[in-house]
């Protein structure tokens, strides 16, 4: 069960998280810090960040353009974190049943705060004019209110009152939906790769190809020289005294290995296109300024 402390401590933050993305920008507004911080509240740090790492990442190319409204991510992380910690359920299945859709359902919640916070806009406009700054000052925190209240109202009604059902969703897809349950964790462990791929969309991938291999090949080279590091820390610990082997358990716990033809394949490619684009005009630069040269001289 969500004790209601948490319940009082996670509405608090729901507001703050808002305000954040709308004014202070500290990135305490981000889907990957409100697992953090409802990790931190519900005791279970690792799932926190789970879900808010994998919502983060759902979310990486969309964004705010105007004044649309786009998925709470931050309020849908931090009630799949709770309920998935107090239900003891798999954070993929609570990020896929519960996350996804509580942050779908909360774009109505940012409609009704923006609405709220234009009427509020129109009121200050009228109290600037009657040189009203009391009524002002009311009217301007009002607006910061309405936006709290979008986000801290819904996360207060379902922590509080949302218990029962998430536990009988957990019941039933660890029970005779464990099909559902088995789909829903594939399609949760998509979400991020799916994000990823939007941001690619938008992004110019076709002018900066060479810095986007790059980029990979130096992300995968640093995981593999992290399990190196690791490795090497082992031994040396064993040889220091500090780890004790079975009998007839070799030294050496890992293996270490040196970079493959297609690593180095990717890195010259990608330098010989980067080579490539830097250089491509500089012929006709030359030329042109041949050219002009010449004309001075005729002169």
């Amino acid at each position: 069960m969500i004790q209601w402390w948490q319940i009082i401590l996670l509405t608090i933050y729901a507001g703050f998280q808002i305000m954040d993305e709308l004014h202070w920008y500290s990135s305490a507004g981000s889907a990957v810090f409100s697992g953090f911080i409802t990790g931190l509240i519900m005791g279970d740090l690792a799932t926190g960040l789970l879900i808010g790492g994998s919502m983060q990442m759902a979310i990486l190319g969309v964004g705010t353009f105007g004044g649309a409204s786009r998925i709470d991510a931050n309020s849908g992380t931090l009630i799949a974190t709770a309920f998935a910690v107090s239900a003891n359920m798999d954070w993929q299945v609570a990020l896929s049943v519960i996350g996804v859709p509580v942050a779908a359902i909360l774009v109505y919640t940012d409609i009704a705060g923006r609405m709220a916070n234009t009427f509020w806009g129109h009121a200050c406009d009228a109290d600037i004019e009657k040189m009203n700054w009391n009524a002002y000052n009311f009217h301007y925190w009002m607006g910061a209110v309405s936006w709290c209240l979008s986000r801290m109202l819904p996360v207060f009604l379902a922590l509080a009152f949302g218990q029962p059902l998430v536990e009988a969703i957990t019941v039933a897809l660890d029970g005779d939906l464990k099909w559902l349950g088995d789909g829903l964790t594939l399609a949760g462990g998509m979400l991020p790769a799916v994000g990823f791929a939007i941001l690619l969309r938008y992004l110019p991938v076709k002018k900066h190809i060479a810095y986007l291999i790059l980029g990979f090949v130096i992300a995968a080279l640093l995981g593999t020289a992290f399990s190196s590091i690791v490795t090497v820390a082992g031994d040396v610990a064993i040889l220091g005294g500090a780890v004790t082997l079975p009998e007839g358990t070799a030294l050496v716990g890992g293996s270490y290995k040196g970079l493959s033809m297609l690593t180095i394949a990717l890195i010259g490619f990608a330098l010989a296109y980067i080579y490539y684009q830097q250089h491509q005009n500089a012929p006709v630069a030359a030329v042109s300024a041949g050219a002009e040269g010449d004309d001075e001289d005729e002169l």
